[in-house]
């Protein structure tokens, strides 16, 4: 039987792209008929992620510099910092954060389930944000969409 589904093409200069806080997040396709999304990510340096934890789980390859990760469990938290061509699997509800420690830029390709890409579309940006922190009004925007989107901040009250 044929399927009516053709392939897709998607190239990192081509893909549909927002900016959220200091990453630039690119669409890079979803699995139709799945729950399953790829995106392609840019880590400015000083960027990242606080802890945090959801229900979606997350396969990280990293694709150029470094990633430093956090994963937060029982007991101290487990810092490492993944070279290119590392995977880093986090499994639903387990707290993690990264971010780039590096004077370079660095990138991630990831997977994760499409609710997670709803977030994503809900509050990135199409500009590249100024240098520097969030002001207050961009993290309470981000908060509140991670209250939408089932993503729990840890140590955030």
């Amino acid at each position: 039987m044929a399927s009516a589904m053709t392939e897709r093409v998607t190239t990192v200069d081509e893909a549909p792209s927002v900016w959220v806080i200091g990453d630039q997040v690119r669409f890079m396709g979803t699995v139709e008929g799945g729950n399953l999304s790829v995106v392609d990510v840019t880590v400015m340096p000083g960027s990242g992620t606080p802890p945090h934890r959801h229900a979606s789980p997350e396969i990280f390859r990293v694709t150029e510099g470094e990633i430093t990760f956090g994963i937060f469990a029982d007991g101290p938290p487990r810092i490492f910092t993944a070279a290119e061509g590392t995977v880093v699997t986090v499994p639903s509800w387990l707290g993690h954060n990264y971010s780039n420690q590096s004077g370079r830029p660095a990138r991630f390709t990831a997977v994760l389930e499409n609710e997670m890409m709803q977030f994503f579309e809900e509050v990135g940006v199409a500009d590249m944000p100024p240098a520097g922190p969030p002001s207050d009004e961009v993290i309470g925007q981000i908060m509140a969409a991670c209250a939408r989107h089932g993503i729990e901040v840890l140590g955030a009250n």
